[in-house]
């Protein structure tokens, strides 16, 4: 159950964050969800990912999608050498899902240091 509420957590509070900070915010925002909701280590870091990858691959898909994905078929010509806009959107959310996820290994680690 507190997998489910971290991730739904780390995926609602990161939104808000990144409604008015930079895109970084949502380090800080898994790491307070991983330091206030008590899971173990390994626990923490997926359910940061996971809510993280969730949330920034479809933001970036109804974004892309908007547009008929012309931005993302440029974007990844540049980047994956190739013309695939979805595989641009998995990377984009493979990127957010990890940075969410070592700031939430960092919240459990020093919880567990603070907490005993």
């Amino acid at each position: 159950m507190k997998f489910i509420v971290a991730l739904i957590l780390s995926a609602l509070l990161s939104y808000a964050a990144c409604l008015f900070l930079p895109w970084w915010s949502i380090a800080i925002a898994a790491f307070i969800v991983a330091f206030f909701v008590a899971q173990k280590p390994g626990r923490a870091f997926i359910s940061a990912f996971m809510g993280l990858f969730i949330l920034w691959g479809l933001m970036s898909y109804f974004i892309s999608s908007h547009n008929g994905h012309i931005l993302a078929n440029k974007i990844s010509m540049l980047i994956l050498k190739s013309n695939r806009p979805m595989g641009l959107i998995i990377l984009t959310a493979f990127i957010g899902g990890l940075v969410a996820a070592v700031a939430a290994l960092s919240g459990s680690l020093l919880r567990k240091i603070f907490i005993k």
